[in-house]
């Protein structure tokens, strides 16, 4: 792991604990929020705690600004495409593809190669997520749904039901999230005179 890595997610914890000030609202009523625990919450405002990518998500969702803003990830070097990509522990890569906060926001996530008896851990929050499978096998376990995607297909689903993404054994995975608060969905609209043969 790149000392810039751990300098950055060393910086999370004021960050969150400033943006909750800021808000003037307790850890309880951000954790019923959240679906994330007031202890785990006051560990990663002390810097105790690693933040993980099932605990960013739902916290910069609900402080409505984006996830590169939240961990400060340094900027790609091509400046005419203004994306903050974000290493994680766990070897995954989460690109944002959007840059205004609240709203349905874009991502790319970069899985690295799962294991397939890996036990997931599924986690319910407030929203709604749209996946697209770019390359690989996406694995979503969703309630009592154990599904396996392929490249070009997605799924769309309530985030209040428990989730959980991986990649399989057969290789990392690469996909897109749009991922909205509560009532927020990705629409897709047709036009039946656009169509071309």
């Amino acid at each position: 792991m790149s000392q810039h890595f751990d300098q950055t997610l060393d910086t999370v914890g004021l960050r969150l604990k400033h943006l909750r000030l800021r808000r003037d609202i307790t850890l309880t009523t951000l954790g019923d929020e959240t679906g994330i625990s007031t202890s785990t919450l006051s560990r990663l405002e002390a810097g105790l705690r690693r933040p993980t990518l099932e605990q960013l998500l739902p916290l910069a969702r609900y402080y409505g600004v984006t996830l590169d803003s939240l961990v400060d990830a340094p900027r790609t070097a091509n400046p005419r495409i203004d994306l903050r990509p974000m290493s994680c522990a766990d070897g995954s890569v989460i690109i944002p593809l959007t840059r205004r906060p609240g709203g349905v926001q874009a991502y790319k996530f970069v899985l690295p190669t799962g294991k397939d008896d890996m036990t997931p851990d599924l986690r319910s929050h407030e929203g709604f997520d749209w996946a697209y499978v770019l390359n690989g096998t996406l694995r979503l376990v969703l309630g009592d749904q154990d599904l396996r995607l392929q490249a070009g297909e997605a799924a769309e689903f309530d985030t209040r039901t428990p989730h959980w993404f991986g990649a399989t054994s057969a290789g990392p995975v690469e996909y897109l999230s749009l991922v909205g608060r509560q009532g927020q969905r990705a629409h897709v609209h047709a036009s039946s005179g656009d169509h071309e043969h």
